[in-house]
Formats: C-alpha cells, structure tokens, sequence
C-alpha cells in the first residue's frame, strides 16, 4: 500500500483528497504548513508527495528544493489554474508533474498513477556506462559527470538525457522523448520536454562550452557525438 503526504493549507481540499485516496487503496498523512510537511516527510517517509505551491510559512517551491537535497521521491506540484510561472519553477525545482487546481479526482489518480509506476520502473536497461565525449551516464547508480565533474540531475532529467544518449545520433521527436520518460498513459504536454531540455543544456552543453543536444528543426532533438563550441 502506497503512502501519500498531502501538504495543502485548505482544509477542505486535503480531506477530500485523503477520503478520495484511501477509498483507492491509499495510506495518507497530511500537512497544511511547509515546515510542517518537512517533518511529516521525515517521520512518515511517503512513497509520493501531492504538494500545494502556496502555503504558509514555507513555500511549496522551497519545500520541494529542500526534499530533492535528500530524496528523489515522486512530486506532483498542485497549482493555480493558468500559473505557468508555478508550472515551470515546479519542474525546474524536481517536481515530477503538475496539476492545475481545481482538479477531478480521476485526472489525479491517474497522474498518481502514471508518476508512481515511473518511478518503481529500473532506471536502467542495462548495467553499461554510457559515454559521449566528456559526458558519462551510470544508469545503475543514477550518477553523472562531465569531463570528471559531478552532475546533479533530478530523475526526470537522468530518464531524459539516458535516453538521449542511448540514441545518441537519432533525431528524437517531442512524442517520442515523452513516452520513453513518462509512459505511455501520460498527461505531459510537449512544452515539458522544451523545458527539460534547457535544464540538461544549462548543466552539460553551458558548463562545456559546446553542443551536445542540438535542436533539429520541426522533428525535435538529437544527441550529437560531434558538438559546436
């Protein structure tokens, strides 16, 4: 049986949501401060994180930081409809999806669901290293490094960049780049795979002066063997 925190200062938000889960099969605990979700996340240590952005004394987007420092749980970032700012800060501090409140309990279930199998999922197909120039890729320890210097990645980015290296010389479509890191019955628009795609350049091709992933007009992106500087 999974154990979901909800960390959401409504009050009638959180108990719909706990009655909902555990009708589902669910385990719950709550939260309805960030201070107070970081030491329910301590002493519960939840299979997923259902995380609100707006909350009292710590923000959700701090929360989110200080957790990814230990752990790399699955979070579902819950936000104000139309709040692209949230969205994307969200991803961009680990988070592993989004909602937009108000929200049917089916789309989060489903969303559960699909983070939750993702995450259970190897993160490796094979036990071999893989290497690109300066960049190295563990997929059994999920590390990294570049030119001998450790990269952190979220696993978002680790399942992204594996994959692109795996296909290293292939033009990758938008499509195909989300089902292999989300799934198949996934809810991930293709905008998310942009905005991941900077995060992995800002690390790699920014800190190495050249290009690694290249952009390849109208198809999607491509791991090049042979980058500009």
């Amino acid at each position: 049986m999974e154990k979901v925190l909800i960390v959401e200062d409504d009050e009638g938000i959180s108990d719909f949501v706990k009655l909902e889960l555990e009708h589902e099969g669910y385990s719950t605990c709550l939260a309805s401060t960030g201070r107070m979700a970081l030491e329910v996340f301590v002493a519960e240590k939840p299979d997923l994180i259902l995380l609100d952005i707006m909350l009292p004394e710590l923000s959700g987007l701090e929360v989110l930081r200080r957790i990814r420092k230990e752990s790399n749980v699955p979070v579902i970032i819950l936000t104000a409809r139309g709040e692209t700012y949230d969205k994307v800060n969200g991803l961009n501090a680990g988070a592993d999806d989004y909602l937009a409140k108000p929200f049917s309990i089916e789309e989060l279930l489903a969303r559960m669901s699909a983070v939750l199998r993702r995450s259970a999922a190897p993160a490796a197909a094979s036990l071999g290293s893989l290497k690109i120039r300066g960049l190295e890729l563990s997929p059994e320890s999920m590390s990294a490094s570049l030119n001998g210097n450790p990269i952190e990645f979220s696993k978002t980015e680790f399942l992204m960049l594996k994959n692109f290296m795996e296909h290293k010389g292939q033009v990758l479509s938008r499509d195909s780049i989300i089902t292999a890191v989300w799934g198949e019955n996934h809810f991930i628009d293709e905008n998310n795979v942009d905005v991941y795609v900077g995060y992995l350049r800002a690390k790699i091709d920014q800190v190495a002066k050249e290009e690694y992933i290249k952009t390849v007009r109208g198809a999607g992106y491509m791991m090049v063997e042979e980058g500009k500087k």
